[in-house]
């Protein structure tokens, strides 16, 4: 069982409120070295993170911010995007100052620093976990994969269904699974599309002759692209008003599993929608070894080996 989890896991849990509400709680999560949660409040001109704490003020000193600052590895930003936000931490020292006031140390970097010794550097490649959309990027997706430790996913990883930016598919702080790709050391790269499934798994919810929803993701010379789930999509005939981002409603003129071809006609333009941003993963497994996307029919193989 994992117990790291992407950050904003633990804070609203009855044993971290009990942690953090007293002082007595903190001292006990001290001596146990338990990993706690509270929000930022504030990152000060030195880039020290100010902790809310029910019961006192908490530091997280520069150096404790994240794992690799006090090394030069980590930029600063991995601090300073934390305003606002869920942090982890450990509770390192509790002191009373001159005027009586308490102050609470905590470090956000040993937090980090038990999850990779004790949960990501364990993880083998194929490994199915858990992560939560942190921040996006023209090539991809950065993710919280426990504790705070970043992770990514390529945009070319994240579905088989092209996209011209991870918001066309993620929100942030969104909760999803992603398999283990590769690692370098301590760092992982993920991937995405192998769990929502095979091309013939994803057609299988479709049948010809019916008229459905979709989105239009590329206009080219020789037809449109409609993605009607973000592992399957099909090709339409040119229309002039058509352009890419649209919803659409499309009649399935045929399904051909041996050229992994959907044929569409678009009917109409949908008004713009909220994107459905949920996700139907294909396996419950925790690992998996290969994944190939193509039917037998097809005589093709298109797969990943992990």
């Amino acid at each position: 069982m994992n117990n790291y989890k992407p950050e904003g896991c633990l804070f609203k849990t009855a044993e971290n409120q009990r942690y953090i509400s007293s002082l007595d709680g903190l001292t006990e999560a001290m001596e146990k070295g338990v990993i706690l949660e509270a929000r930022a409040a504030v990152c000060d001109s030195s880039h020290n993170l100010i902790v809310d704490l029910p019961c006192a003020e908490g530091i997280i000193l520069r150096e404790n911010g994240a794992v690799g600052i006090a090394e030069g590895k980590t930029r600063d930003i991995a601090i300073i995007s934390r305003v606002n936000k869920i942090v982890c931490f450990k509770v390192i020292r509790i002191a009373a100052s001159e005027n009586g006031k308490i102050s609470v140390e905590l470090s956000r970097t040993a937090a980090q620093k038990e999850c990779i010794a004790e949960y990501t550097d364990k993880l083998r490649l194929g490994d199915v976990i858990d992560a939560r959309i942190t921040h996006l990027e023209q090539f991809g997706c950065f993710v919280d994969i426990g504790c705070g430790v970043p992770s990514l996913i390529p945009i070319d990883a994240i579905s088989v269904s092209r996209i011209s930016h991870p918001s066309d598919r993620f929100n942030v702080g969104q909760f999803i699974k992603a398999v283990v790709r590769s690692r370098e050391g301590s760092r992982i790269c993920l991937s995405h599309k192998e769990l929502l499934g095979t091309w013939e798994e994803n057609a299988a919810d479709f049948e010809m002759g019916e008229t459905v929803s979709g989105i239009v993701r590329s206009v080219e010379n020789y037809g449109i692209f409609v993605e009607l789930a973000p592992n399957l999509a099909g090709l339409a005939e040119l229309r002039e008003d058509i352009r890419p981002g649209q919803n659409v409603s499309v009649y399935i003129k045929a399904i051909i599993p041996e050229k992994m071809k959907l044929k569409l006609v678009i009917v109409d333009v949908c008004e713009d929608c909220e994107a459905d941003r949920s996700f139907e993963y294909f396996t419950d497994s925790r690992h998996i070894d290969r994944w190939n996307y193509a039917p037998e029919c097809s005589g093709r193989e298109i797969c990943t080996v992990f």
